[in-house]
Formats: structure tokens, sequence, C-alpha cells
């Protein structure tokens, strides 16, 4: 008999979220409050490094928001980080909810399709 955790996630709360052009210190701050958040298919101490000879980065990771784990308190970033989401409607939601325990959440950009759609929110420290 398999266990819950031996069973295949929900595709529908999964959720891919990349974080881009920002410092390395604010993408491992917005990747540490998710962790804290929801289960992801990265190890929270698989964190955010310099690339190799000064070289855009992307930093990426699935999080499964089926369930929350906890709630990160308020956090603080150096520089407003911006952070794309792609999956479920419903999924997408779960996940700016998660953010939102953590930073000041807003939506700057949405591409929609049938089933999924890919969300940009732009991450800030609350006031």
């Amino acid at each position: 008999m398999s266990s819950p955790q031996d069973q295949p996630a929900d595709p529908a709360a999964q959720v891919a979220v990349t974080v881009d052009s920002c410092a390395k210190e604010d993408a491992r701050t917005v990747f540490a409050a998710l962790h804290t958040t929801f289960a992801s298919d990265r190890e929270p101490d698989d964190t955010p490094a310099d690339a190799e000879s000064g070289r855009p980065i992307v930093w990426a990771a699935t999080f499964d928001v089926s369930r929350t784990l906890g709630l990160p308190g308020p956090t603080r970033l150096d520089e407003p980080v911006t952070v794309t989401a792609q999956g479920g409607y419903r999924a997408v939601d779960r996940l700016r909810e998660g953010l939102a325990e953590a930073f000041s959440v807003r939506v700057v950009g949405t591409a929609s399709g049938d089933q999924e759609e890919e969300v940009q929110l732009r991450l800030e420290s609350r006031a």
C-alpha cells in the first residue's frame, strides 16, 4: 500500500515560479518565503547563487500549492522583485496569497489560456 507522499502531485496544484533581474539575496528571500508556505521540487537549502562571469540568470522552482505548510511573516527585500508564476488559475491565486503573507504584492501583467495563466507579480517590502 502506498502512502500519500508516494502519490504523484496534482498537476493542477503546480505553479512554476521564475525570478530574474534582481539581486541573489532578494531571490533567496522570495524563495525562502515560498518554501515556508508550499512544498517544492527544490530543497529549501538549494538557494539562488551568482551566475558565472556576470551573465544574466533566472532562478526557477515549481511549488505544490495543494496545501499550506506554514505562513511566513512580513519579509524585507532590498529592491522590488518581479516574479513570474505559471499554472492553473486557482493554483496561481493560492501562490499569490501565500506571497502576500510576506510581501506587498501587485499584479503587473497576465497572459491567460484555457486551463492556465501566467502572471507577473511585483513584490515589495511591506510598509
